[in-house]
C-alpha cells in the first residue's frame, strides 16, 4: 500500500551508514515510524525532509513489518527554532509529548495542527514560550482523552470562587472551603481569577484563539506548573527534554 501525508518529523535515529528511521506526526495516519534508505546521504532528496523538525509531504510505502519513505518533500523548516537553547529544547519537548500521546493509525489533524502552530510561533518569536508551552500540553492531554474536569468545583458546583485549588493527581477542581471542609490531602496548586481562566482557556479555546492570551510572571509560572503536574501523574512519565527546560528555569 502506498499513500501520501503530511507530517512533523518528531524523532530520528541513524540506522548503519546511510539510512535513517524516522518517527513522523502525520495528519491521517497519526504517530507512524518509518525507514528513510539513503536519507543520511547529503545528495539524498529525502535528506531535508526527514530531518527533526521537518514538516514535509511524505509518500509511504506500507509492508509486512514498517513502512518506508519513498519520498520526502519538505513544506516548512522553522529555522528560528535553532536561535536559542530554550527554543529548541521546548520544541523538542513537544515533539517527544506528541510522540507518546498521539495515536497510531489514527487521524491526528488537531494533533498536528495544535504542535505547527506552537512550532511557528516560537520560531518567529511571536509568543512568549510560557504560554506556547501549556498550551501545547494541555490541549494534546484533552485531544488524546485526558479532558480534566475543571469547570466547576468537584464537590459544591461553583464555578469560580476568589480562591480555587487545580487538583492535578485527579484533573479536577475544588474551591478552597470544601478543600478545607473535608481535611482533603491531595496534591493542590492553588488558583487565582486569572490563572483559573487562563487554564481553562487552555483545554477550552478555539483552537483559532489558542495562544492568544497573556499573564503576569507569577501567574505563568503557576498555570505552567499546573500543566506540568498533570501530566506527571496522569502519564507518569518524565520527559528528558522537560527536565533540561526546567533547568533553564522556564
Amino acid at each position: 500500500m502506498k499513500f501520501m501525508t503530511n507530517g512533523l518529523i518528531v524523532k530520528e535515529q541513524n540506522i548503519g551508514e546511510k539510512d535513517k528511521l524516522i518517527t513522523a506526526l502525520t495528519d491521517s495516519h497519526g504517530i507512524v515510524k518509518a525507514f528513510a534508505h539513503g536519507a543520511k546521504d547529503i545528495k539524498s532528496a529525502k535528506r531535508a525532509g526527514t530531518g527533526l523538525l521537518a514538516y514535509s509531504r511524505l509518500t509511504l510505502h506500507k509492508g509486512k513489518d514498517s513502512y518506508i519513505v519513498g519520498d520526502a518533500r519538505t513544506i516548512k523548516i522553522f529555522s528560528g527554532l535553532g536561535k536559542t537553547i530554550e527554543g529548541m529544547y521546548c520544541a523538542q519537548y513537544f515533539c517527544e509529548l506528541a510522540a507518546s500521546l498521539c495515536p497510531k493509525e489514527q487521524e491526528a489533524g488537531e494533533q498536528l495542527r495544535v504542535v505547527l502552530n506552537a512550532l511557528y510561533l516560537l520560531s518567529e518569536n511571536k509568543r512568549d514560550m510560557r504560554v506556547v508551552k501549556p498550551c501545547v500540553e494541555l490541549r494534546l492531554m484533552c485531544l488524546s482523552g485526558y479532558m480534566p474536569d475543571i469547570m466547576m468545583c468537584r464537590d459544591c458546583g461553583e464555578y469560580e470562587k476568589e480562591s480555587m485549588f487545580f487538583l492535578p493527581r485527579s484533573g479536577q477542581l475544588v474551591c478552597r472551603g470544601c478543600y478545607e471542609e473535608k481535611n482533603c490531602s491531595e496534591h493542590r496548586i492553588a488558583l487565582n481569577r486569572a490563572t483559573l481562566t487562563a487554564l481553562r482557556h487552555c483545554c477550552y479555546a478555539d483552537m483559532e484563539k489558542l495562544f492568544g492570551f497573556s499573564l503576569p510572571d507569577p501567574d505563568l509560572r503557576t498555570l505552567n506548573f499546573c500543566s506540568e503536574e498533570y501530566i506527571r501523574f496522569i502519564l507518569e512519565k518524565n520527559f528528558k527534554t522537560l527536565k533540561f527546560l526546567k533547568a533553564l528555569d522556564l
